[in-house]
C-alpha cells in the first residue's frame, strides 16, 4: 500500500517531505489529547516540554510557506486516547498539501488515489459528494446551521438517546458531532466512498470560511463503510483569523479542565509571510488498509497494536 501510495505521487509531482514528530507545540484543538515529555536536558529549572504530534500540518503549512511546492508526507502520528476498533494511541498518517487545487480538485484527487488502491482487487462503485447541512436534515430533521438545544435534545430523546444534553451541554458543536456519528456516519460509504464537504463553521477545523456563506467551512471529510478515514481543508491563510480560532480553543480548554498548549508562532509568522492558496487532506492509513482487507479492527492491520510494542 506505501509502495503504490509513493507511485501515485511521484506520478504527479508531489514532493515526499519529512517533519519532526516531536515538537515545541502541539494542536490546540480541545478534542484532541496530546502526549506530552519534556527534554532531559532542560534541567529541573527551566522545563522544556515536548509534545508527539497528532498531525504534521503546522510543520508542512510552514514548508508550504517556504516555498515547496505540492507536498506529502507518510509518518507516525500520536493520540492520547484509549485504543479501540479504529483507533491506537500511535498511527499511520498519510498528509499531503495542493497549492492552487480547489477544494474539489482535493476531492478528485482523493477519489483517484483511492481508487488507484481498491480497483485491482475490488473495484468501487461510483463516489458520492453530498452536502452537510442537507445530509443532516435528511437524517435527524434539524438545521445543522441553527441550534435550537430544544429541538436537538427532542431528537436525540427520540431515538433513545437519554444522555446527549448531559453530554453535549448548550455547545452546538458537540451536538452536532454527537448526532452526526450516531444517526449519520454509520449510513455512509457503504458501496463507495463518500465525501461530506460544507460543514457547520462551528466545528472545529483549519479550513477557511465560504467566501458566500460564513456559517460554513471549505472542508471535506471521507468515509467509507460508515468509517471516517480522512479530513481535508482549503486551508486558512489569513494569520489573524488563525490566531483567534488558536485562542477560542485554548479557552475552551481551560473551560474543559484541559491542559494548555503554547500558540504555535511559527506558524503564525508563516502565515503572515503567505501561504499560498491551497487545499490539504490527512488520511489514516491504518483504516484504509482495513478497508483493503476486509479486517474489522485495527489491531487485525498492525504488526504491534497498543501493549505489544
Amino acid at each position: 500500500m506505501l509502495a503504490d501510495i509513493r507511485v501515485f505521487f511521484s506520478n504527479r509531482g508531489v514532493l515526499e517531505v519529512e517533519t519532526p514528530l516531536m515538537c515545541q507545540t502541539a494542536a490546540t484543538d480541545p478534542g484532541l489529547s496530546i502526549f506530552v515529555t519534556q527534554l532531559a536536558c532542560s534541567g529541573e529549572n527551566n522545563p522544556q516540554a515536548r509534545y508527539l504530534q497528532t498531525s504534521p500540518e503546522y510543520a508542512m503549512k510552514r514548508l508550504l510557506a517556504a516555498g515547496s511546492g505540492a507536498i506529502y508526507q507518510i509518518t507516525r502520528a500520536f493520540r492520547n486516547e484509549e485504543s479501540g476498533r479504529f483507533h491506537n494511541p500511535e498511527f499511520s498518517l498519510l498528509e499531503w498539501y495542493r497549492p492552487g487545487f480547489s477544494l474539489g480538485e482535493l476531492i478528485a484527487e482523493i477519489d483517484a488515489l483511492i481508487r488507484s488502491l481498491f480497483d485491482a482487487a475490488s473495484p468501487l462503485q461510483p463516489s458520492a459528494t453530498v452536502d452537510y447541512r442537507q445530509l443532516f436534515d435528511a437524517h435527524t430533521g434539524l438545521d445543522a446551521l441553527t441550534f435550537d438545544p430544544d429541538a436537538y435534545n427532542a431528537c436525540a430523546l427520540s431515538y433513545g438517546l437519554v444522555d446527549a444534553a448531559r453530554l453535549c451541554g448548550d455547545q452546538h458543536g458537540h451536538w452536532l458531532d454527537f448526532l452526526f456519528s450516531v444517526r449519520v456516519q454509520p449510513t455512509l460509504g457503504k458501496q463507495g466512498v463518500c465525501f461530506v464537504h460544507n460543514y457547520p463553521a462551528v466545528l472545529p477545523s483549519l479550513a477557511r470560511n465560504k467566501i458566500d456563506d460564513s456559517r460554513v467551512v471549505e472542508r471535506v471529510e471521507i468515509f467509507m463503510d460508515g468509517i471516517e478515514i480522512g479530513n481535508g481543508f482549503r486551508e486558512l491563510t489569513d494569520h489573524r483569523e488563525q490566531r483567534a480560532r488558536f485562542e477560542n480553543d485554548l479557552a475552551e480548554r481551560t473551560r474543559r479542565g484541559l491542559p494548555s498548549i503554547p500558540i504555535d508562532a511559527r506558524l503564525l509568522q508563516a502565515l503572515e509571510h503567505g501561504l499560498p492558496d491551497c487545499s490539504g487532506v490527512a488520511i489514516g492509513l491504518d483504516r484504509l488498509l482495513m478497508l483493503l482487507t476486509g479486517e474489522t479492527h485495527i489491531d487485525q492491520v498492525l504488526a504491534f497494536a497498543d501493549g505489544r510494542a
